[in-house]
């Protein structure tokens, strides 16, 4: 039988997330991005685009 594991931690210092993330590649923070876009979304689905027309005066 598989046992669910749960782990809580407390974020103390946010400074320490933004220094961690500033560290890391522009391809590594994107690599990063799509693996949690696709936990969240499925394997399949893509960022969804939108466009906005803007009527001038």
């Amino acid at each position: 039988m598989i046992k669910k594991v749960i782990k809580k931690s407390v974020l103390k210092d946010k400074g320490d997330d933004l220094a961690y993330w500033l560290s890391k590649s522009p391809e590594e923070r994107i690599e990063t991005l799509e693996i949690l876009r696709k936990q969240f979304n499925g394997s399949t689905a893509r960022f969804q685009r939108t466009i906005r027309i803007i009527q001038q005066a």
